[in-house]
């Protein structure tokens, strides 16, 4: 509960101060999600995701982003269950409620170019239902976590790639989500800028369940306490990073003994399925 500048206090929902009643952040058993009419992205996931930042690997094509769009609620399942903060996902139920405690940072997202930064997280943070005394903090909040308070009265479209994706991380954290889901987030930052992101990651995922697809093994490396290996749609493998490095020997290919466990789990699962 909080309290605005007018000392008149904003409303708060019951769903807001009800006790957790979940064990799991994210879950899914069986869960299927289509693309398109014929192909199943994923196809059969069961998985379990608690407080923590999560790395999602897998090749390109492994239904990473299309999990992280029903993660998002973008897409519905086509079969199984999946339960995100103790929510039932699927039907044709809006998930409002649910929706204001996700932040998500699709591959791509749109923006008007006119806008400034702070404008277009403040925009965002509307949308997220955020409560309108409580938007200009947390959106200066947001732009100093990702180092653009100095950028934040410029117009986007005179940022560059890594200003904008930096901007788009803002928007994702700005309503301080309980689920923060990140696809291909480090994409156009330099080496500077992904290793303040990847101390931001450690940061959020203190008290915030943070899944981060992504295909660089090293960000994983740095970052994140657990690994998701995703591949055909399939679960291959979900441990620590340092259980990852060493699912892989010399004879794999890699430069780091994480590259190499991503190699070996790979072949291995590509070998019992006959598919790569």
């Amino acid at each position: 509960m909080t309290i605005g500048k007018d000392h008149r206090m904003s409303t708060v929902s019951a769903a807001d101060i009800a006790p957790t009643a979940y064990a799991w952040e994210i879950r899914a058993d069986g869960l299927k999600v289509r693309v398109g009419r014929k192909r199943m992205a994923v196809d059969g996931l069961d998985l379990s995701l608690g407080t923590g930042v999560h790395g999602l690997l897998g090749p390109n094509g492994a239904g990473k982003t299309t999990l992280i769009r029903a993660l998002a609620t973008v897409l519905r399942p086509a079969g199984g269950t999946l339960e995100l903060l103790g929510e039932s996902v699927g039907g044709r139920g809006e998930h409002r409620a649910l929706r204001r405690r996700i932040g998500y940072l699709p591959q791509e997202f749109g923006y008007y170019k006119r806008f400034t930064v702070r404008e277009f997280v403040e925009y965002m943070a509307w949308l997220k239902e955020v409560p309108k005394a409580d938007i200009p903090a947390a959106v200066q909040r947001a732009v100093e976590r990702v180092g653009l308070a100095d950028r934040a009265d410029e117009r986007m479209k005179t940022l560059s790639g890594g200003m904008v994706r930096r901007a788009g991380i803002a928007q994702a954290i700005v309503n301080d989500p309980t689920v923060l889901l990140l696809d291909e987030p480090t994409a156009g930052l330099d080496p500077a800028q992904r290793v303040r992101f990847r101390q931001l990651l450690q940061e959020l995922g203190t008290d915030t369940c943070v899944v981060v697809s992504t295909h660089l093994v090293e960000d994983v490396a740095a970052a994140c306490t657990n690994v998701v290996l995703f591949a055909e749609g399939r679960l291959v493998f979900q441990g620590t990073p340092d259980e990852l490095a060493a699912a892989g020997g010399t004879e794999h290919v890699g430069d780091s003994p994480l590259e190499r466990g991503y190699a070996a789990l790979l072949q291995g699962s590509a070998g019992e399925r006959g598919a790569w």
